[in-house]
């Protein structure tokens, strides 16, 4: 059965090309495992239909969806129950989020080093907390799928020494997809079987010797299983945008990820030109299987 055609149309001040529109579709079909709200976030970003702050507006692309799924163009996934996730942004401040006592010695010294999922209400606050307050670029909700980790400590005592989230991959990435060799409906159809490593943090009173590398080597060993439970979807690849000028990437040397390539500064979801040369990073990648490059090329 032929997908249903729509003509251009202007919704709520902006102008849907019949571009726009395929593209819309396209994200629908790749994104489809998400929620809505997810959905709208991650497509809200693409076209970069924006509020004057830069936030992207999702309940406007949450009603074009519903729209163009009234109309027949679309399918939406259905309808989750209770809060959206994400659609709590505050960064909350209190004692436990305070800075702690130097932590020194080695991995070893500290072990056994956990990665705990966060999934309580508890863990959610404390891991807003930290990412707000002491990663440099600060709590933002991530579009798409995403999973968060706590990374704890036994020794001398237990303690939280670190934060890790994983996301949707960005959208298009040349270093990245240069090195994979893929064709753009290939891209499209495997580009989920990537991983985005969108925030790590070990807080800034850890001087634990090796443990960014040592928490990065658990990472991909442990979070294939994590993802595809979550979102039935086998992740191949873990990818990751290190800014140069405040980094180096030893960490992810360290852990067998490998340097791809400098991005133009677009922005994770950017499709257009306008943001080159923002925000250029170093493109770092980690194979989480055999082949992982093959596997990515796979035609289905």
């Amino acid at each position: 059965m032929e997908p249903q055609r729509i003509e251009p149309f202007v919704f709520k001040g902006k102008e849907f090309t019949e571009a726009d529109l395929s593209l819309v579709r396209e994200l629908v079909d790749s994104y489809f495992h998400l929620g809505r709200y997810e959905l709208a976030q991650t497509i809200a970003a693409v076209l970069e239909w924006e509020r004057a702050n830069g936030s992207p507006k999702w309940r406007e692309c949450r009603d074009l969806l519903e729209k163009l799924a009234d109309d027949g163009f679309v399918t939406l996934p259905e309808l989750r129950s209770g809060r959206p996730k994400g659609s709590k942004t505050q960064v909350p401040k209190s004692t436990a989020g305070e800075p702690g006592q130097e932590l020194t010695g080695s991995v070893r010294d500290v072990a056994p080093v956990q990665l705990s999922l966060v999934c309580t209400q508890d863990d959610r606050v404390l891991w807003r907390e930290l990412v707000g307050r002491y990663h440099y670029l600060g709590h933002k909700v991530p579009f798409g799928a995403q999973l968060r980790y706590l990374v704890r400590v036994s020794n001398p005592q237990d303690a939280v020494v670190g934060c890790v989230q994983l996301s949707s991959p960005a959208w298009k990435v040349a270093p990245r997809d240069t090195w994979i060799g893929w064709d753009e409906k290939t891209r499209e159809r495997n580009l989920q079987h990537i991983v985005n490593n969108s925030r790590f943090l070990i807080l800034p009173w850890v001087k634990v010797k090796n443990m960014a590398s040592h928490v990065l080597s658990k990472l991909a060993k442990e979070l294939v299983a994590h993802w595809q439970e979550a979102y039935g979807i086998a992740p191949y690849l873990l990818e990751t945008f290190v800014d140069s000028g405040r980094f180096q990437g030893t960490c992810y040397r360290a852990s067998n990820w490998f340097w791809l390539g400098t991005t133009k500064g677009r922005g994770r979801m950017d499709r257009h030109t306008q943001r080159i040369g923002a925000e250029p990073k170093e493109v770092f990648v980690r194979p989480l299987v055999k082949r992982a490059r093959r596997r990515l090329r796979e035609s289905g």
